[in-house]
């Protein structure tokens, strides 16, 4: 992952560092130290942090291991330093699916709670939320109210904290998924403008920055909703381009400049006869030209390793394995022949044409939205098909 460091694996999960969780760190041993001018007390809130940030992936296993459950695998656990993020392949249609992998991770922050509360009580240790006020003397008893904020904090009925997931799930079970996700958005949306105003009024800037983070989650989750309930049913016929410039096996990659410089396509099937035998994408192409002659074949410098799809074939499933397989463009093919391409694109394009002509899109959706990566995140890439933990 760009920007990640690899620091293990659990249940052949990846676990991540995004690179911004090494200036916290560092901020906390600076924060401890100027307080308490001591080290010891510096690497004892380090201590802390690091053994919060253990309880938030375990809170992302959580999540994880119960989708594992429903047969939804999870790509990768990213820490950040507002929390912890599991991307998971899907979220599943089903409701009650949604709902146990939701409050998955919260229930593993209570267990955790629950455990060092034991600890406590053998120990005679104190059960004083205070306690956090001097959290390097009182360290077991810390952890425990943390996790029992993770776990209350997290519960919120707001995306894309795990409370708007469940929230989304019961609402899920009476309507459909679309109208309980916009029930459930303008339900975070309301709860982020209240932190904005309470934040303003206190003068805290971490709550206005909750706000702001709320509030985005559940705009996102409201247009995912768009995508989703337009892509089920549909059959890729609908959604793919029918006018496309192709290569031949024997066209150089100064033939494919020409082409990307005289029209709008960003990839180019190589053909030979209607058989499609590559693929050539505007990032390849763009390599190979710092690394080859302009008078290399394109089939030379083509991928291989492009799947294809038929024009019957459900448009949702299609997308979820582009996205899987961080693919922009999957050629259409009918009996061997080339008949079209599938694009993130045109995916959104007819979204937000079909979206205006029946007046059910909750969010207008502008053609400057539609793009790769607007179209990639929606559809299952980073909130739509994620389970985070927020640190309260």
């Amino acid at each position: 992952m760009k920007r990640s460091l690899r620091i293990g694996s659990v249940a052949g999960i990846g676990i991540f560092l995004h690179w911004t969780f090494f200036l916290l760190i560092a901020a906390i041993f600076g924060y401890y130290y100027v307080q308490s001018q001591s080290v010891g007390a510096a690497l004892a809130g380090m201590g802390l942090i690091l053994a919060v940030f253990l309880c938030v992936v375990m809170h992302e296993l959580g999540h994880a291991l119960t989708a594992r459950r429903f047969g939804v695998g999870t790509r990768s656990i990213t820490l950040y330093p507002i929390g912890g993020l599991a991307r998971l392949e899907r979220i599943p249609s089903e409701p009650m699916k949604e709902f146990w992998i939701a409050i998955g991770g919260p229930a593993v922050n209570l267990v955790i709670a629950a455990v060092l509360a034991a600890v406590l009580l053998v120990v005679d240790g104190t059960f004083n939320p205070d306690a956090l006020q001097a959290p390097g003397q009182h360290t077991v008893a810390s952890l425990m109210w943390i996790n029992v904020a993770l776990a209350g904090f997290n519960m919120l009925p707001a995306f894309p904290m795990d409370g708007g997931r469940v929230l989304r799930s019961l609402l899920a079970l009476r309507q459909d998924y679309a109208r309980a996700t916009q029930t459930a958005a303008n339900v975070g949306q309301a709860m982020a403008i209240l932190f904005g105003l309470f934040g303003l009024l206190s003068f805290n800037p971490i709550l206005l920055f909750i706000a702001l983070f709320v509030y985005v989650g559940a705009q996102q989750e409201s247009q995912q909703a768009v995508y989703r309930a337009f892509t089920e049913g549909m059959p890729v016929r609908q959604a793919m381009v029918t006018r496309f410039t192709t290569l031949d096996v024997d066209d150089t990659l100064d033939d494919a400049v020409n082409e990307l410089l005289a029209g709008t396509d960003h990839d180019f099937p190589i053909v030979e006869g209607e058989k499609i035998v590559g693929l050539l994408r505007r990032k390849q192409l763009i390599q190979a030209l710092s690394a080859h002659d302009r008078d290399t074949r394109v089939r030379d410098v083509s991928a291989e390793d492009f799947f294809t799809t038929e024009p019957g074939a459900p448009l949702d499933e299609v997308f979820q394995k582009m996205n899987a397989e961080s693919c922009t463009t999957v050629p259409v093919v009918d009996g061997g022949r080339l008949v079209g391409l599938l694009t993130l694109e045109n995916v959104g394009e007819l979204i937000m044409i079909s979206s205006a002509i029946q007046g059910r899109s909750p969010a207008p959706i502008r053609r400057s939205d539609v793009n790769e990566d607007t179209v990639r995140n929606v559809a299952g890439d980073d909130h739509a098909s994620s389970e985070s933990t927020t640190l309260p």
